[in-house]
């Protein structure tokens, strides 16, 4: 299933997610600039756990290793990968803005990030593989619209072989089925962390993390609207 919108409006204009997308675009038309240097830039600017983890060094380091967890949310190995995690930022993280705030979103997505990053890197100390892509915050966004938003209608592709349709289905649906199959699929990353290039644990890091703080803040948020 390839989600295509969601069906919940928005009151406020997401400039946070949209100047993100825009950032993240730039940064992968400068990718497809370097050229020959590019697999040099993706080792000193992507999330490398060993290289985190002080357990080797780059020849040639440009950014201190703790900063590569929020650069490498910004770089993509391709334009498929771009294009698939703005889409599904675009349709669950203009809600979460609205919900959260401007400033506040943009802490959460970071944050999110950075668990994302953390958690890869713990479970893979010493891969000297370099991890890039939003996903992982975008997992924590999608995570905590599972927490505010589960009765939300989305509208999916579903493709059986050479058919397809357009069904609506309730966010808590879509999302819990994406959450098990990357359960699944970082389980058998532990057999091959190499498998399918993915940093699985990322995404459930993040998830993980995108659930608790949106349900803390919508804890908060309702306490001080009662007390209003």
């Amino acid at each position: 299933m390839i989600p295509i919108r969601d069906e919940l409006p928005t009151r406020k204009f997401p400039i946070i997610t949209v100047s993100i997308i825009i950032v993240n675009v730039i940064v992968f038309i400068y990718e497809l600039l370097l050229g020959s240097s590019l697999d040099t830039f993706l080792f000193q600017a992507g999330l490398v756990p060993a290289v985190l983890w002080g357990r080797v060094s780059l020849l040639v380091p440009s950014i201190p290793p703790f900063l590569t967890i929020f650069t490498s949310m910004f770089l993509h190995g391709s334009l498929f990968h771009l294009l698939s995690n703005m889409l599904y930022f675009w349709i669950f993280g203009n809600n979460i803005e609205d919900f959260l705030g401007h400033f506040h979103f943009l802490l959460f997505y970071l944050g999110c990030g950075l668990v994302a990053g953390l958690t890869h890197a713990l479970v893979f100390p010493s891969s000297t593989i370099p991890t890039v892509g939003a996903s992982g915050a975008i997992s924590g966004v999608m995570g905590g619209y599972l927490v505010l938003f589960p009765f939300a209608r989305v509208l999916v592709l579903v493709i059986w072989g050479f058919f397809f349709n357009i069904v609506r289905v309730p966010a808590a649906l879509l999302l819990g089925i994406w959450v098990f199959l990357q359960l699944i699929y970082s389980l058998t990353s532990l057999i091959s962390p190499t498998l399918g290039g993915t940093a699985w644990f990322a995404h459930l890091g993040g998830f993980a993390i995108g659930c608790i703080w949106c349900k803390i803040a919508s804890n908060y948020y309702e306490r001080k609207i009662y007390w209003q």
